[in-house]
């Protein structure tokens, strides 16, 4: 791997090198799985909520712009309780963990 023309004067270009390769030895937990709780299942919540509100007041009533508000304050409650949801059990499990 070819030295960066930026580290070539610096006096400390041997200690971030090894500094790097402690770093790329590192083992920890795998955070794959927060990530898909963070970010993925809070998404995938509001799509699926946001179509079966969609197809729950398509039955209701005929005003398009009154049935997409609707649906998406509808979709975004649901989200944000669930996001509540999973923050309590977050927070169950680690004091359970301690």
């Amino acid at each position: 791997m070819a030295e960066l023309k930026p580290c070539q004067g610096c006096s400390q270009r041997h200690e971030c090198r090894e500094i790097y390769k402690q770093l790329g030895k590192a083992q920890g937990p795998s955070f794959a799985f927060k990530v898909v709780v963070a970010f993925l299942l809070p998404l995938f919540i509001f799509i699926v909520s946001l179509t079966a509100f969609e197809g729950i007041l398509a039955k209701l009533t005929e005003i398009k712009v009154l049935r997409a508000a609707f649906d998406l304050l509808l979709a975004l409650s649901v989200t944000f309780a669930a996001i509540l949801v999973i923050k309590l059990i977050n927070k169950h499990l680690k004091k359970n963990n301690t």
